[in-house]
């Protein structure tokens, strides 16, 4: 993003992540449409480089989260990208950010909220980013269904951009044969046979 300029930040949760594109002066706000030359953002948590930019900045301003991640407000922001990672994805798109199965370690957070803005914003875009597989790359992350109890975040009529190393998967407006074969084109290779096969028994291609 460093060759970019005037991008304006609306989030949830601001971090580390921020602190060079907001000294360079990627980030200003100047092409907002609400908070213009504003960052808005529920909580910040970071170094000491953070909490330097934030103190007393008026340009960093702090509203509840019911604001912040209300859809309708991030909606009114034109072509606004939302980002949020995801732990699997199944072949219809759904999403299960909080749990491995039964086994929860996190919430929803503002996923679901930021992903619908986005698709009701004017020339919007969300994106669900992940790693195609487990850290040995034993297990897949594009898996065919869900693990069993696994809670759906984000529901599949709303996913825009699913996104690995390997590429993004543009699944808005897609069937669920497109669907399967663009998920299948960003998973590890070494599982894309298996998956392929799996997709087949489902009757999904």
């Amino acid at each position: 993003l460093g060759d970019h300029k005037g991008l304006g930040v609306h989030t949830e949760f601001l971090s580390d992540g921020f602190v060079d594109l907001v000294e360079k002066g990627v980030v200003t706000g100047a092409r907002k449409r609400t908070h213009r030359n504003k960052i808005i953002t529920t909580s910040a948590l970071g170094s000491a480089r953070l909490y330097e930019i934030v103190d007393e900045n008026p340009g960093v301003e702090f509203w509840p989260v019911d604001h912040t991640n209300d859809p309708r407000n991030i909606a009114r922001e034109n072509h606004i990208a939302t980002i949020n990672a995801t732990v699997e994805v199944d072949f219809l798109g759904q999403c299960a950010s909080e749990s491995l199965g039964s086994e929860y370690w996190s919430s929803s957070g503002g996923q679901p909220d930021f992903t619908r803005g986005a698709l009701f914003a004017e020339h919007g875009q969300s994106f669900i980013v992940l790693h195609s597989t487990t850290s040995d790359e034993s297990v897949s992350r594009i898996v065919a269904q869900l693990h069993p109890g696994a809670a759906v975040t984000t529901f599949k009529n709303v996913v825009d951009c699913v996104v690995t190393e390997y590429g993004v998967a543009e699944l808005r407006g897609s069937s669920i044969r497109e669907r399967t074969r663009k998920l299948i084109s960003i998973a590890h290779p070494k599982f894309r046979d298996a998956l392929e096969f799996r997709a087949r028994e489902l009757g999904y291609v």
